[in-house]
């Protein structure tokens, strides 16, 4: 069977040999803990699930505008002013099969072939593939420093005349770390004189802890929607724990949503109009449930930290927002998907391997889970790396002593 090159040269996730290998172990009844997730554990809102049933009980399910129902646009930028403070029109709002494909829409639409696009590391998985998967090139900026927080100069060093877009992602998947106001405005002020795209990956935005605020790209130009390099990419997933609904959406001039709906016509069309009436009910219903889901992963957070206190000889930067944090374990081990793999298999935990994310060492670990798996999740951890940890634990009715430290 022959396979394109395109296709052969998009990296296969290790997340999900290790999803596979955790679910296989379920299947035979090991207590496996996953540490993983990228979801939170709240059910979707009810006037998103009254939403979705309003148009199954009709039965009028047929096709849609192909960049989204008129009522869920119209959500959206009620959404975007109170939240971005800006009036876009709804000539500005495409509609898309989750965050992910407004992405690719977005990179497919503004790319050609060998264009580069700056990601900066830690970045979120599908970045660098989607890039390549339209035929761009991806161009990693690693702070020099060991911190999550690059600085200017190195995304000015990493431009070159194939420069077409950035990614920012803040609060950052895998890190948790958002960006500083400093470096928001300084990286757009970049972006409108260089003609860059700055395409802001927003899905966190509102799931920020100790009072704190996301800062918006939005106030560092004066420039309005038609005119400004920004594009603000969003969705329903994480704050309304509707990541099985696939909506998400994205905000540009005029000319480039009309480019990216066309494109979207001929992969996709529309998306299902039962998930868009639920995620206009989510944006039009009671806001309060993102701040209990926020408060809810903020104590999470806090508790994941403690825990992790408790290791010898691992790195951790104390999250700004997500649902992630992204140790460094190098101590223990420097390839990430063997350490990752030992621990399925030693501990039942599942990890994600911070290659994935161009952090060799590092492992992100979630806390939208329960408490109970969070201490339960890092114990084990602990007993299986940490020399300073008892040799022995219970894990589900077993009595389990370590033998290889």
């Amino acid at each position: 069977m022959s396979i394109s090159k395109l296709a052969s040269s998009i990296e296969e996730s290790p997340t999900l040999k290790l999803n596979e290998a955790a679910r296989l172990l379920r299947v035979k009844g090991e207590p496996v803990v996953h540490l993983g997730g990228g979801e939170p554990k709240n059910k979707a809102p009810i006037t998103a699930v009254l939403g979705s049933a309003a148009k199954l009980k009709a039965g009028d399910i047929k096709y849609a505008p192909t960049d989204g129902l008129p009522s869920l646009k119209k959500a959206i930028i009620r959404y975007t002013e109170e939240n971005y403070g800006r009036l876009v029109a709804p000539e500005n709002v495409i509609v898309s099969t989750g965050a992910k494909q407004s992405i690719y829409n977005i990179l497919f639409s503004i790319l050609n072939p060998q264009d580069e696009v700056i990601l900066m590391a830690p970045y979120w998985v599908s970045y660098p593939e989607m890039v390549k998967m339209v035929y761009g090139i991806p161009v990693i900026v690693t702070p020099e420093d060991g911190t999550f927080q690059p600085r200017m100069a190195e995304i000015e060093e990493a431009t070159s005349s194939y420069t077409k877009a950035i990614i920012l992602n803040s609060p950052n998947n895998p890190s948790g770390m958002m960006y500083s106001d400093a470096f928001v405005a300084d990286i757009v002020e970049y972006c409108e004189r260089k003609d860059i795209y700055l395409i802001l990956d927003d899905i966190y935005h509102r799931l920020v802890f100790d009072g704190r605020q996301s800062p918006s790209a939005y106030n560092y130009t004066d420039k309005d929607v038609e005119n400004t390099r920004i594009i603000v990419v969003n969705g329903v997933s994480k704050l309304y724990g509707m990541t099985g609904f696939r909506i998400g959406w994205a905000i540009g001039n005029r000319r480039l949503v009309e480019v990216m709906a066309n494109v979207q016509s001929q992969i996709t069309s529309c998306p299902s109009v039962v998930s868009q009436a639920a995620a206009e009910g989510a944006l039009t219903g009671m806001q309060s449930l993102v701040e209990n889901l926020r408060l809810t992963i903020q104590n999470n957070r806090d508790i994941m930290m403690q825990e992790l206190q408790a290791f010898t000889d691992i790195k951790v930067s104390k999250p700004n927002g997500t649902f992630y944090c992204l140790p460094d374990f190098r101590a223990y081990g420097k390839n990430s998907v063997s350490l990752a793999t030992f621990l399925l298999e030693k501990a039942l935990v599942v990890t994600v391997p911070g290659s994935a994310f161009g952090m060799e060492g590092h492992l992100r670990l979630s806390y939208a889970g329960s408490v109970k798996d969070i201490k339960v999740g890092v114990e084990r951890l602990k007993w299986a790396l940490d020399p300073n940890a008892p040799n022995e634990i219970y894990i589900g009715d077993r009595k389990l002593i370590r033998d290889w430290l």
